[in-house]
């Protein structure tokens, strides 16, 4: 296990990213207040504090739990800080602090390595994949549904501010990087798993991502202008759908059973926009007939738009969005396609990783129970 310099900066762009994607909805937000809008304004707020709300909830308990396994009592002061909304700050606080000293001040073969009770590249590196799953689940919370109402009340007016197309690229590109990041931080964390090499790879992935939620959320919208009660029906049932699967697989992830529930629901809402592995199994036919039904889900909502287009649409983007949602959603399909046929890799059964002082090798990870596909 490896924390590197580079490692460190990525974890400072992903503190910068977290705080201009709250900015950025907390001025769309203000600009709808501003404009009118009140309808718009709520939701997005709704949105921000629903997304932020389930994140803290989730640090908390990691807190308590990592803090019972120590043998240690829980402490009010962290309770105080995720009320306040600062848990994940305070998570970002303590994995930099700790980060910088191991990218800067270790070194793999010096004896403060050696000597370390606990290996400290473990440590830096659980932490980071610990913020990367809370990200995780703030940004397919928070900013799918932002991405589906911004470009909602985009087609709905026809025009938008400067600050609806930030909040639009902002969030398109932060839950697309998100999965990457969680992709990359699981498998650093587990020992048994290879590495994703430097570039095509993750950027194959990055673009399965971006174009597939892509095309479902423009899929979503489209379906909202031709019938709101419609596309809300088809959103819960589809998330009921998910959170029944999560049952099904009798998924163990939380130390509480309340959390577990939890978990479990927020997994069905992720699975609404895309596919992920909840339990660490093989996904290929469960991820083949998600995607079978996507497709026609999203040829469905096409043709019932071309059939019966709704009278506030102008006819002249007919063209032109059928055929964005139909090529995002096709070369999503390829990247899927070229990544696990080519860049995916795979379990290494014969890798064993280095130990330290003859102790056995550290796979009490939390991540073990979550294996991002």
């Amino acid at each position: 296990m490896k924390y590197t310099k580079w490692n460190f900066m990525m974890s400072v762009l992903g503190i910068i990213i977290y705080i201009i994607d709250l900015a950025v909805d907390l001025w769309v937000s203000v600009r709808f207040f501003h404009e009118g809008q009140y309808v718009f304004g709520i939701l997005t707020i709704s949105f921000m504090l629903f997304g932020t709300l389930v994140v803290q909830c989730f640090s908390y308990s990691w807190y308590k739990a990592d803090l019972k396994k120590a043998g240690q009592e829980s402490q009010q002061f962290f309770l105080l800080l995720h009320c306040l909304q600062g848990g994940v700050f305070t998570r970002y606080w303590f994995a930099l602090k700790k980060g910088y000293c191991v990218a800067f001040k270790y070194s793999s073969k010096t004896d403060n390595f050696m000597e370390e009770q606990i290996d400290p590249y473990k440590e830096v590196i659980d932490r980071v994949t610990d913020l990367s799953m809370l990200r995780l689940f703030e940004t397919y919370l928070e900013g799918c549904p932002q991405l589906v109402l911004q470009l909602y009340a985009l087609t709905e007016h026809g025009q938008a501010s400067f600050s609806q197309y930030a909040a639009i690229i902002v969030s398109c590109c932060a839950v697309s990087w998100s999965t990457v990041d969680y992709q990359i931080a699981l498998r650093k964390s587990l020992p048994d798993k290879q590495l994703l090499s430097w570039f095509c790879p993750k950027f194959t992935y990055f673009f399965y991502k971006l174009f597939t939620l892509s095309s479902w959320i423009l899929s979503g919208v489209l379906l909202l202008l031709l019938n709101f009660k419609i596309a809300l029906f088809l959103l819960l049932f589809l998330w009921f759908l998910g959170i029944m699967w999560a049952f099904k697989n009798q998924t163990h992830f939380c130390a509480s059973i309340s959390m577990e529930f939890l978990y479990r629901i927020v997994v069905g809402f992720i699975l609404v926009f895309t596919f992920f592995n909840i339990k660490g199994q093989n996904t290929k036919c469960p991820m083949s007939c998600y995607y079978i039904v996507r497709v026609l889900e999203t040829v469905g909502i096409l043709i019932v738009f071309w059939v019966c287009p709704p009278p506030a649409f102008k006819s002249d983007y007919f063209i032109t969005t059928s055929i964005t949602v139909a090529l995002t959603l096709f070369l999503g399909i390829v990247f899927l396609i070229v990544y696990y046929g080519i860049f995916h890799p795979i379990k290494s059964e014969d890798k064993k990783p280095d130990e330290i002082d003859g102790k056995p090798v550290q796979r009490d990870c939390r991540m073990r129970y979550f294996l991002m596909e």
